[in-house]
This record gives structure tokens, C-alpha cells and sequence, in this order.
């Protein structure tokens, strides 16, 4: 049985951009090009990284945040008491069961 091909080149699609000036602190535009170095890109690949890894956590927090008050509304509509409500959004927050 042969197995998939691997693509051999990444294809990315271009997107729009746009240019933001950017004022940081001396030491800190130092340490940028250090370990942008060390991880052989440039401190403008890095500054985008770092960008886009905090970008996605604060989307997939709201995302989450906007899922739990959904359940909330609708565990209110189907009768259950605002305690009740609390304890099972505590419950799913903690990540617990029963």
C-alpha cells in the first residue's frame, strides 16, 4: 500500500496587509533580534508570530466565552435556577464531572 505524498513546498496565500509603525523599547527590539536569530528568521517573521500566537489564544477565549453564555441563556430558559446555572458553568469552567 503506498502512502500519501507529503506536499514538498508550502503555498501560502496572499493576503492584504497593512503597515504599522512600531516604537519598542531598545532592549526589547534587542532581545527580538537575538532570538528571532536563533530561530533563523527575521524580528519581523518573530514580531508576526508572537502576534498571531496571541491573537489566536484571545480568539479562542472569546469564542469560549461567547459558548458559555449561550449555555447559560439556555439552561435559564429550560428553568434552571441562576444558582443552578452558576454551578453547572463553574462545573464546565473547572473542567470537572460529578
Amino acid at each position: 500500500m503506498s502512502q500519501p505524498e507529503f506536499p514538498t513546498e508550502l503555498k501560502l496565500r496572499p493576503r492584504p496587509s497593512t503597515t504599522v509603525p512600531l516604537k519598542v523599547p531598545t532592549d526589547t527590539f534587542e532581545n527580538l533580534e537575538q532570538i528571532a536569530a536563533a530561530r533563523d528568521m527575521s524580528v519581523d517573521a518573530l514580531i508576526k508570530l508572537y502576534i498571531g500566537q496571541g491573537l489566536r489564544q484571545d480568539l479562542a477565549q472569546r469564542f469560549a466565552d461567547r459558548v458559555l453564555d449561550l449555555t447559560a441563556q439556555v439552561l435559564a430558559r429550560h428553568g434552571q435556577s441562576p444558582e443552578q446555572v452558576e454551578a453547572i458553568l463553574r462545573e464546565i469552567r473547572s473542567g470537572t464531572g460529578s
